[in-house]
């Protein structure tokens, strides 16, 4: 019995400067590594953020409503420094919204993994890619894809 050949790839993307807030990046994503996931029948796809002040995260990808309260209950959990609510932070150097956006990424995620089924990521009806730009002016933003999984 023949076996599939198994292959990695590995590709990073840059994401376009954006604005604080919850941002819907699925489309950009898989735009950037279309040629690859399709070389892919069965596999997994790792999307890795090289940034301690963004994230990503899977969530809704419906409603643009998510995208505005995940950004509010965010600032709720972690204020900005100068906020009444911010407790005594060290960390100041880079700006009021610095060590927040540190703690954010560490409260969420940095890598995610999505299995890939014939060459499609396998996200749920209602599931997107976001990326959580803690930042009020964070810069572009570069993730490493790594591809795995058996040949198409």
């Amino acid at each position: 019995m023949a076996t599939a050949e198994n292959i990695w790839l590995q590709k990073e993307i840059t994401l376009k400067q954006r604005q604080r807030g919850s941002h819907l990046v699925t489309n950009d994503v898989v735009s950037a590594v279309k040629g690859e996931l399709a070389q892919i029948r069965v596999g997994v796809f790792h999307l890795f953020i090289k940034h301690t002040s963004a994230s990503l995260t899977i969530s809704e990808n419906a409603d643009p409503d998510v995208l505005l309260d995940m950004e509010t209950h965010l600032n709720r959990i972690v204020p900005d420094v100068g906020d009444p609510n911010c407790p005594t932070i060290r960390h100041t150097e880079e700006g009021p919204d610095d060590m927040a956006s540190h703690v954010k990424s560490a409260l969420t995620s940095t890598s995610l993994s999505i299995p890939i089924s014939n060459g499609r990521l396998s996200l749920g009806t209602w599931q997107g890619i976001w990326l959580l730009e803690h930042r009020f002016c964070g810069g572009p933003r570069r993730l490493v894809a790594t591809i795995n999984g058996a040949k198409a």
